[in-house]
C-alpha cells in the first residue's frame, strides 16, 4: 500500500467518524425538539387520542394510517383463515396453477364482497371487458395504445363519479347502493388498473417472437447500466436467469396461463389487493404451479418478526412525535422556520414507515401463501441522495412496473428527460385528481433533470489524480445536499402544505430568521451525504 493510498484512507476514516459524531449530535438534537414542539403543542393540534404508552396522546392523523391499525387484528384473523385454507387446498388436492387459481379466486372473492358489497359487479364488468380487449386486440400492432387509453380512461372515471351509483343503470339497481362494503373499490381499483396493463402487455409480447423476453432483459440491463445503479443492474441479471419463478418476471409463460380464471386470481388476489405490492402477471402466473421457494419457513418468520419491530417503533413515533397532526391541523404556519424544518423532515419518516408497513404487511401474507412479490422499501428514506436512486427505494415495486410497462415502451433512455414528464404524471393522475400531486409530479420532474444531466457529465468524465477524485467526491456530496432538499419540498408541496403553500415556504426560509435555518440544512445534509458514501462503500467491500 502506498503512502498517498493510506494518508487517503486516514483522511476517509477522520471523515467518517466526524460524520457520525454529527449524526449522533443531529438527532438527538431533533429527538429533543421534536418531544418539546409535540409537548408544547399538544392542546393545539387535532386528531390525538389517548394511546397505550404511558398515559400519552397518540397521533392518529392520518385517515389511511388509521384504518390500517385499526383494521389489523380482523385483517389478521382474515389472513390467517384465508392461508390456512389456500394452503391446505393445495396441499391436500396436490392443486397447481387453475386449480390454485380457482381456490384464491373463490377466497378472494369472500375478501372483496366484505370490502366492497355488492360494487364487486363493477370491479368484474370492468375487468371483463380488459380480458375482452385484450384477447381480440392483442394482435395488432396499435393494441398498447388501446389498452392503455381503456384503462386511463377508466381510472378517470371511476374517481370522477366516485364509483359509480347502481341507480345510474336503471332504478330497479337502486337497492345495491345500499350494500357498498365498507371500503370504497374505486381506492382499489387503481392497482388492479396496473395489473389490467400487466396482463395486457404480457399477452400482447407473448404473442410476438419468441426473441423478445431476451430483448426486453437486454434493454433493462443497458439502461440501468447507464443508470450505475449497482443493485438494480444485479436484480435485472437475475431476471434472466432461469433458476426461479420470481426472477423470470421478465419472461412470457405459456399461452395457456393467460386463461381468465387466472387472469381474475391475478387481479383480485386477497394478500395483493389492497396495496401491492405490485407484481407483474408472468410472475404471478408462474408461481401458481408451486410455492415460492426463495424464503424458507424461517426467513419468512423472521421477516414477519421484523415488521413486528418496525410496527412497535411507529407506534413510539406517533406516541412521542405529533409530526403529522401538526401537517394535518396547519399549525406548521405558526411555527419557525427551524420547527417547520423539523416537522417537514419528520412527517417524511412517518410517511416512509406507514407505507414499509401496509406494503410489507401484505408482502407478508403473500410469502406465506406462496407468492412472491418484489419488495417495496429495499433502503431507508435517511440512506438516498439522489431523486433517482429514491424512487428506487421507495415504491420498487410500481417503479419496476413503470419501467417494463411505461418507460421502456415510450423510448427508454433514449427520450429520458422527455419520458420522466410522462411518468410522473401518470404517477400523481393514478394517485388522484389532485392538483397538488401533479405539482408534486412536476416539481419533481424539474429537479430530475439536472441531476440527469449531471449524472450524464460526471460519467464522461473520469478522475485521474487524488485531487480530481476529491473535487468529485465533495460535488457528489454538494448535489446531494441540495437534491435532498429539493425532494422534501416537492413531497412538502405534494402531501402536506399543497401550492398555495410554496409562496409560504419560501418567504419563511429566505427571510432573516431562516436563512440560517436554510443553512444548517444543506449543511447537515451535505454530512449525511458522506456518510451515505461511507455506508454504500462499507456495503460494496462486504459482498
Amino acid at each position: 500500500m502506498t503512502t498517498k493510498t493510506t494518508t487517503n484512507n486516514k483522511k476517509r476514516l477522520w471523515e467518517l467518524i466526524f460524520a457520525c459524531l454529527y449524526a449522533i449530535a443531529f438527532y438527538i438534537f431533533l429527538i429533543h425538539r421534536s418531544l418539546q414542539l409535540s409537548r408544547n403543542h399538544s392542546d393545539k393540534i387535532y386528531n390525538l387520542r389517548h394511546g397505550w404508552i404511558s398515559n400519552r396522546l397518540n397521533d392518529v392523523s392520518d385517515a389511511q394510517w388509521r384504518n390500517f391499525r385499526g383494521n389489523l387484528p380482523i385483517l389478521t384473523l382474515v389472513f390467517g383463515l384465508f392461508v390456512l385454507l389456500a394452503n391446505t387446498s393445495r396441499a391436500l388436492f396436490g392443486l397447481k396453477g387453475k386449480g390454485m387459481s380457482v381456490v384464491w379466486t373463490f377466497i378472494s372473492f369472500i375478501y372483496l364482497s366484505y370490502l366492497h358489497g355488492a360494487c364487486v359487479i363493477f370491479i368484474v364488468s370492468i375487468a371483463s371487458l380488459n380480458y375482452l380487449l385484450v384477447k381480440m386486440l392483442a394482435k395488432w400492432r396499435y393494441f398498447p395504445w388501446v389498452l392503455w387509453m381503456f384503462n386511463v380512461f377508466f381510472l378517470l372515471c371511476n374517481r370522477v363519479y366516485e364509483g359509480y351509483s347502481f341507480m345510474t343503470i336503471g332504478q330497479r339497481w337502486a337497492f345495491l347502493d345500499n350494500y357498498r362494503g365498507n371500503f370504497r373499490w374505486h381506492i382499489c381499483f387503481n392497482f388492479v388498473v396496473l395489473r389490467m396493463i400487466s396482463f395486457g402487455y404480457d399477452y400482447y409480447w407473448a404473442l410476438q417472437d419468441s426473441g423478445f423476453d431476451l430483448k426486453v432483459c437486454m434493454v433493462q440491463l443497458i439502461l440501468f447500466f447507464e443508470c450505475h445503479v449497482h443493485r438494480t443492474l444485479v436484480y435485472l441479471v437475475l431476471l434472466c436467469s432461469f433458476c426461479n419463478p420470481i426472477r423470470l418476471m421478465e419472461r412470457s409463460v405459456p399461452i395457456d396461463k393467460y386463461s381468465y380464471i387466472t387472469y381474475i386470481c391475478y387481479l383480485i388476489y386477497a394478500p395483493l389487493y389492497l396495496a401491492g405490492p405490485v407484481i407483474s402477471f408472468n410472475a404471478f402466473a408462474s408461481q401458481l404451479d408451486a410455492p415460492q421457494k426463495n424464503h424458507s419457513v424461517g426467513l419468512v418468520a423472521l421477516y414477519g418478526l421484523r415488521w413486528v419491530l418496525c410496527l412497535f417503533l411507529m407506534e413510539l413515533m406517533t406516541h412521542f412525535f405529533y409530526y403529522n397532526a401538526f401537517a394535518t391541523s396547519a399549525s406548521w404556519k405558526h411555527l419557525s422556520p427551524l420547527e417547520v424544518f423539523i416537522v417537514g423532515y419528520g412527517v417524511l419518516n412517518f410517511m416512509w414507515l406507514k407505507f414499509l408497513l401496509i406494503w410489507r404487511y401484505f408482502r407478508f401474507w403473500s410469502l406465506v401463501g406462496g407468492i412472491e412479490a418484489p419488495e417495496n422499501m429495499p433502503r431507508c428514506m435517511n440512506n438516498c441522495y439522489d431523486l433517482e436512486g429514491f424512487w428506487k427505494s421507495w415504491h420498487a415495486s410500481f417503479n419496476k412496473w413503470l419501467v417494463r410497462y411505461m418507460y421502456i415502451p415510450l423510448g427508454g433512455s433514449q427520450r429520458k428527460l422527455l419520458n420522466v414528464w410522462v411518468v410522473f404524471t401518470f404517477v400523481a393522475v393514478w394517485h388522484d385528481l389532485e392538483w397538488k400531486l401533479l405539482l408534486w409530479a412536476w416539481l419533481t420532474c424539474l429537479f430530475f433533470i439536472p441531476e440527469m444531466v449531471v449524472k450524464s457529465v460526471i460519467t464522461s468524465f473520469k478522475a485521474k489524480t487524488s485531487f480530481e477524485e476529491f473535487v468529485l467526491r465533495e460535488f457528489h456530496a454538494v448535489a446531494g445536499a441540495i437534491t435532498i432538499t429539493c425532494l422534501m419540498v416537492a413531497n412538502l408541496v405534494g402531501y402536506v402544505i399543497g401550492p398555495s403553500g410554496i409562496n409560504w415556504l419560501i418567504s419563511r426560509f429566505l427571510h432573516k430568521d431562516g436563512l440560517p435555518v436554510l443553512g444548517g440544512m444543506l449543511i447537515t445534509f451535505y454530512i449525511g451525504t458522506k456518510l451515505m458514501f461511507h455506508v454504500r462503500e462499507a456495503k460494496e467491500t462486504v459482498q
